[in-house]
């Protein structure tokens, strides 16, 4: 028995021993050069029409070891002063010493950043290589980048109502206001308008601040032209009219309606797409008509939102329905996907409302 103790103890001893040995023998990883990075500019506003267009060019040197490793690299990117807390990366061909950003590619990675869309942003930027668990760091540059905010996808023609006849008058300024927009319906080409209308006339443009898409009366009443050679759609009498418009079959008609019976003190937004659901964002009443409400370039989120009359539940408007719709009483919560500035119109007596980004 005593000779298998000292058995045991030999063979204990003796993997100690090689154990020792094979830890000293091993090689420790240790960084002889670090990365250095460079940018071919520092200062940088992204732009939403040049999208595929390069941005920025990194070129940086690897990090040198002393022994041969298979390193892989990212360019990390952190809000400056915050030690690259809560950073975002991009990923590298690792075969290569230089990276490029698109202005698309950039303004993705700002936006998941946290960056502030429409302002200049300070940022710093590193390149990150990591050999297993190990991580080694390069230079830290500085940046300023002002991205944009991504709009929504919005596959919608609108058409605004611009005459004396209309709130808006003549002025075909992008800044007016007052050019209030007819309502889209699910059938492209089809679109109609209810509210006051005064005695005049008017056409149909679709963006503000230019006449090149307009549409305007044909030979007789009730015919569509397009382009600048259309008459103007008279208004004989004042008062509240439907308009119908097909710009496919190049009709219209305007008929004489009963005006609301109703009118509201305030109509406001209410909900997590404009704030939250105890907080109103208050909508401008048009003096042209008191039954139609406007609130322009407006900061709304992805969320969703109601139209409220007197900042009170009992009479409140809503359906499950993006960018446009008639909206009812008691309805559903109007949806909108992304975060963006719009301009949104409510007409109370109908119910009917848009939701129009800001390009």
């Amino acid at each position: 028995m005593k000779n298998f103790f000292k058995i045991c103890m030999v063979l204990a001893i003796g993997f100690l021993i090689i154990s020792c040995e094979k830890d000293e023998d091993q090689a420790v990883l240790n960084e002889t050069a670090a990365s250095k990075m460079t940018v071919d500019k520092n200062t940088v506003v992204l732009n939403k029409d040049t999208e595929s267009e390069t941005a920025l060019n990194f070129t940086w040197t690897k990090s040198a070891f002393n022994i041969p490793v298979v390193s892989s690299q990212l360019i990390e990117f952190g809000i400056k002063g915050t030690e690259f807390k809560n950073s975002v990366t991009f990923s590298l061909d690792n075969k290569t010493v230089t990276g490029t950003l698109t202005h698309a590619g950039l303004n993705a990675l700002m936006l998941n950043l946290g960056a502030k869309t429409g302002q200049v942003n300070q940022i710093e930027s590193r390149l990150q290589t990591s050999v297993g668990a190990a991580v080694f760091y390069s230079n830290v540059l500085d940046l300023n980048i002002t991205p944009y905010q991504k709009g929504p996808v919005y596959a919608f023609t609108d058409l605004y109502l611009i005459g004396n006849a209309t709130a808006g008058g003549w002025t075909n300024d992008a800044t007016n206001a007052k050019l209030y927009p007819l309502q889209k319906t699910v059938t492209a080409g089809s679109y109609t308008y209810t509210g006051f209308f005064t005695t005049g006339a008017f056409k149909l443009i679709k963006t503000p601040g230019t006449w090149d898409t307009q549409y305007g009366m044909g030979g007789s009443a009730g015919i569509l032209v397009a382009g600048g050679g259309s008459g103007d759609i008279p208004v004989a009498a004042a008062g509240y009219y439907k308009l119908t418009v097909n710009t496919v079959a190049l009709t219209y008609t305007l008929v004489p309606v009963t005006p609301p019976a109703v009118t509201y003190t305030s109509i406001s937004m209410i909900g997590t797409a404009s704030g939250t659901w105890n907080t109103d964002l208050d909508m401008e009443q048009s003096t042209f008509d008191t039954h139609v409400w406007v609130k322009k370039n407006v900061m709304l989120n992805a969320g969703e939102f109601k139209f409220r009359a007197n900042h009170a539940w009992a009479t409140s408007w809503g359906v499950a329905q993006e960018f446009f719709g008639t909206a009812v009483i008691g309805g559903a919560n109007i949806p909108l996907g992304t975060t963006y500035y719009y301009d949104v119109y409510f007409n109370d007596g109908t119910g009917e409302f848009s939701v129009v980004p800001v390009n």
